[in-house]
């Protein structure tokens, strides 16, 4: 039996975020706050909405960053007395609905996607048949619990969300030189992309290195295609990738508005 508490969620948090320097100069862009909480909160809590709740951080830029917020996580939301002689914390109750495991997996400060799952898997997979993976800026309306079921009966090694958010540009159809019709955002509903969020079998582990220039979208992924081994869970609902400054905004005013989409 499959169970979502059992099954590893890996969270590449180890990019340098280069597009929101002005932020990520000074944290892992994981840490990057969406309202009061970072976008790895929101994340994190998307899949535990849907019972995962087995998480596996693998980090490389700015990791003491993470580190110190999940170290100091029940103290910083909880009410607490410290013995400042001894250095003794006592914490007086547990004022936040956060049931989850977390381990903190340093994958090293350059490595890329894919060379960071590998590494991680080897420590910390255990005897999981099935594990998650996602990157650390993107969030998402769609049903994990139902993208693992999809995953379950189709039997593949893996698969992926896939979305098809609009267009940021307007789109124009022509005839010669002349306008005939005019989309300010249009959505390409045959088209779709690769919205990051994964589920593998532990088969998955073959396809990966741990050399640090293992890229996770290029040939691990491209390979899994070709055997024939990956499945697409289309999503036609809400996802967004925080990659700029003006998607943070965004991100932000749908949080402040109290009209979230991943948070319904």
């Amino acid at each position: 039996m499959n169970s979502g508490r059992d099954i590893p969620v890996f969270i590449l948090c180890g990019g340098l975020g280069t597009r929101l320097k002005e932020m990520t100069e000074f944290i892992p862009k994981p840490m990057v706050p969406i309202g009061n909480h970072p976008i790895l909160w929101h994340i994190m809590r998307t899949y535990s909405r849907h019972g995962f709740k087995n998480f596996v951080l693998c980090l490389g830029y700015k990791a003491e960053v993470i580190k110190s917020y999940f170290l100091n996580y029940p103290s910083m939301n909880s009410d607490f007395t410290v013995e400042l002689k001894t250095n003794e914390v006592t914490v007086h109750s547990v004022d936040h609905d956060q049931d989850w495991r977390v381990t903190l997996a340093y994958t090293g400060e350059h490595t890329m996607t894919g060379a960071r799952v590998a590494r991680a898997m080897d420590k910390y997979l255990g005897d999981a048949e099935h594990f998650a993976v996602t990157y650390g800026d993107g969030l998402t309306n769609a049903n994990l619990a139902d993208e693992f079921e999809f995953h379950l009966q189709h039997g593949r090694i893996g698969t992926v969300l896939g979305v098809n958010p609009p267009s940021r540009f307007g789109e124009f159809k022509l005839d010669g030189d002349k306008v005939i019709e005019f989309s300010e955002k249009p959505e390409f509903k045959e088209k779709w992309i690769n919205g990051g969020y994964f589920f593998f079998r532990r088969d998955f582990r073959k396809y990966l290195t741990t050399d640090e220039s293992c890229v996770l979208e290029k040939k691990p992924l491209a390979d899994l295609a070709v055997d024939g081994e990956l499945s697409v869970y289309k999503h036609s609902g809400f996802w967004a990738c925080m990659d700029t400054q003006r998607d943070r905004d965004y991100l932000n005013d749908l949080w402040n508005s109290g009209n979230a989409p991943w948070n319904s």
